[in-house]
């Protein structure tokens, strides 16, 4: 969400946007040449003259090596013909920097950035002050590959007032938090990973009461930081997995689903019973995984992206410990799910300062012809990874070198196979890899629960008060669970989170969501 300084900076931007566009759209004007369709990669060259291409210039996100030196740019230059002078925004406040250097008409030819709200609200904003070209027909004349690899839904999605300003990088829609459980303590109280929440409730019983960690009355069953009012996992069963779900047909947030009582009612308990964690309110998200790798601690919520990290230091401290992911748990009704993600991971447009347009589409489709992608994304085979069995395997520490990365150089992705490279990346560590195939290859397709909210346009009222109301939702949602609040408030926080936002936002997101629905 966009910061008071950066809605300053927007309405100044607005005045000089208006007085820079009228100079930039005379280089821009030329997007819609009088050249014929081309059909194919073949057609698309014989459209433009021969002669030497434009170097191009592209604005990226942060990263912590030179983009220019990297060696995915070298790649990049022999496979597609472009060279290309990278620059960067800075690691701190890159919101800034970028309402600057589009204002002042600094000719990018293209500008990628996070797929965040924040980023896309500045996106929207441009699109509609005239700052941006629209791609359609860029794309229809040069852009084969990309109409063929990008997902239509997700090009809808990237739409302004339905005109393409910006091709998306989709985010991969993968499971990445749930209950990470000591496998070594369920052997010593002789029971198997839950399921359920009743077996869930028994085994944090078994946690607390028969000493598995030899921590005596200190054991703590579940441990959780202060931000994780909603546990992943145990919300699920309740049918909360995501901020906002489908509840009838609306989509609604947490709190004003009827669910929420029962969840807040289970947590509760489960406090109240010594199963979480008595400081949790007050926990970092380091706090809690202390806890948990020290071996004072059952089970944590986390993410699998940390599994190396935290079995390394459990392991260490413990050298017979032993953990994993359970399942998705199931609620009394059969309801389970954990939060996947949907959405952009960046996104990437041409401002009207470009000097070339035309070429910076060009370059982009090159980039998602078939094998150049792939190649970019992950590398040369027997080089940088192995193909067996349908699977890429990285080489390393060559694949780490001149791959990890890679990621950055996007605009756009083969989205019918990125998801099955990408895996070579979580292989880099078996661990990291069977943690992501338990929650996304091998668990259940209905344990697994798209953010419906994903590909939804920017909107300003939702995107203004997202944050406020997801800190509310979670602050109540804590003191409910430890005790500091009532239940019988909730009807006098419901009336304040509408009043703060939430009637607006309700709004604004159940009119697009009754335009997009199926």
């Amino acid at each position: 969400m966009l910061k008071k300084n950066k809605k300053l900076m927007l309405v100044t931007l607005t005045a000089v946007l208006s007085a820079s566009s009228l100079v930039a759209c005379s280089s821009g004007s030329s997007t819609s040449s009088s050249a014929p369709a081309a059909t194919g990669a073949a057609a698309t060259a014989a459209a433009t003259p021969a002669g030497p291409k434009p170097e191009l210039k592209s604005l990226q996100i942060w990263q912590k090596d030179d983009y220019n030196t990297y060696p995915v740019a070298k790649y990049l230059e022999q496979a597609t013909g472009y060279k290309v002078q990278y620059d960067m925004l800075p690691q701190d406040k890159p919101q800034d920097k970028l309402n600057i250097l589009i204002a002042s008409g600094e000719p990018y030819d293209a500008v990628t950035t996070a797929g965040t709200t924040d980023f896309k609200a500045l996106y929207s904003d441009y699109a509609r002050k005239g700052a941006l070209i629209d791609l359609g027909p860029l794309i229809d004349k040069y852009g084969p590959n990309i109409k063929a690899a990008i997902d239509p839904e997700a090009l809808e999605a990237a739409k302004v007032d339905g005109k393409l300003y910006a091709i998306p990088t989709r985010t991969l829609s993968f499971v990445a938090t749930s209950l990470y459980i000591r496998q070594d303590w369920l052997d010593k109280v002789g029971m198997k990973a839950p399921t359920t929440l009743d077996e869930l409730v028994a085994v944090l019983k078994a946690f607390k009461e028969k000493d598995p960690g030899g921590n005596g009355d200190k054991n703590i069953p579940l441990t959780i930081n202060g931000d994780s009012a909603f546990i992943a996992n145990i919300a699920g069963a309740f049918g909360l997995p995501n901020f906002w779900n489908d509840v009838n047909g609306k989509l609604t947030p947490r709190v004003l689903d009827p669910a929420y009582k029962d969840y807040v009612a289970f947590t509760s308990d489960l406090f109240k019973q010594g199963l979480i964690d008595k400081e949790f309110a007050a926990n970092k998200d380091a706090t809690a995984k202390e806890k948990f790798t020290s071996g004072k601690a059952g089970m944590i919520m986390m993410n699998w992206s940390d599994v190396p990290a935290i079995a390394d230091a459990l392991t260490k401290n413990i050298p017979t410990a032993k953990a994993a992911f359970i399942p998705a748990l199931k609620g009394k009704d059969g309801k389970m799910g954990l939060s996947a993600a949907k959405g952009f991971d960046r996104i990437t447009y041409i401002p009207k300062s470009s000097k070339h347009p035309e070429d910076a589409i060009k370059w982009m489709n090159a980039k998602l012809e078939k094998d150049t992608f792939r190649t970019m994304a992950i590398g040369e085979e027997n080089k940088h990874y192995t193909f067996k069995d349908g699977q890429y395997t990285p080489i390393q520490p060559i694949f780490t070198d001149e791959r990890n990365q890679a990621n950055n150089f996007l605009t756009g992705t083969d989205d019918k196979n990125y998801p099955t490279y990408w895996q070579a990346r979580v292989r880099k560590d078996m661990r990291l890899f069977e943690a992501w195939d338990f929650m996304n290859g091998k668990a259940p397709a209905e344990a697994k629960v798209v953010d419906l909210l994903g590909y939804a346009p920017y909107m300003q009222e939702f995107s203004k008060n997202f944050q406020t109301l997801n800190t509310m939702s979670n602050e109540f949602t804590t003191k409910l669970i430890f005790g500091a609040e009532q239940i019988s408030n909730l009807d006098t926080f419901i009336a304040k989170f509408k009043s703060s936002g939430g009637d607006a936002s309700f709004k604004e997101v159940n009119e697009w969501y009754a335009k997009v629905k199926k």
